[in-house]
């Protein structure tokens, strides 16, 4: 191996799950317009926002950029959501904020356990270092996410067992 992490090739591994995480993130940015459409709560939008912008898609444009210069073909893309009020969405086929907070979550969780696969398979130290950003990046957006749904009420604790 090279030490210069650059010129070391990429083994099948690497390219199956840089291909296939690009592939999820994608789908996923598409998702996360969804459940912004959705939401009428002005926190968790700027959230979504927020995590839509400087975490997701700046994952997707990282991945995205290794595997163009690698001259691997990119996964195809979902067409971008339009932009719709909340006040359009039928009430019965609407996310309501709870629902949207817990399928965040759930992908958060999900997301780290990606990226911790990743950095496992990896040979290239380079792509060990982006997955553990990305890792701590997730991290961060689940606290952040999980002191909002506590803030508003949307955490439902399980019973408590005193004996």
């Amino acid at each position: 191996m090279s030490k210069n992490k650059e010129n070391e090739p990429f083994h099948s591994g690497e390219i199956y799950h840089l291909w296939a995480y690009l592939f999820h993130t994608k789908h996923y940015l598409v998702t996360l317009q969804v459940f912004i459409n959705h939401t009428g709560d002005e926190d968790l939008k700027a959230y979504l926002e927020d995590l839509l912008e400087n975490e997701v898609t700046q994952e997707a444009q990282q991945i995205e950029m290794i595997l163009k210069e690698a001259g691997i073909r990119l996964p195809p893309a979902p067409p971008d959501r339009p932009n719709v009020e909340v006040e359009d969405i039928p009430a019965g086929a609407r996310f309501h904020e709870p629902e949207i907070a817990i399928l965040v979550q759930e992908e958060l969780m999900y997301g780290k356990i990606q990226c911790s696969s990743m950095m496992n398979i990896s040979i290239r130290t380079d792509f060990e270092e982006i997955f553990g950003d990305f890792h701590e990046q997730k991290t961060t957006y689940y606290r952040k996410l999980s002191d909002l749904s506590k803030k508003k009420g949307w955490v439902v604790s399980p019973p408590v067992h005193i004996k």
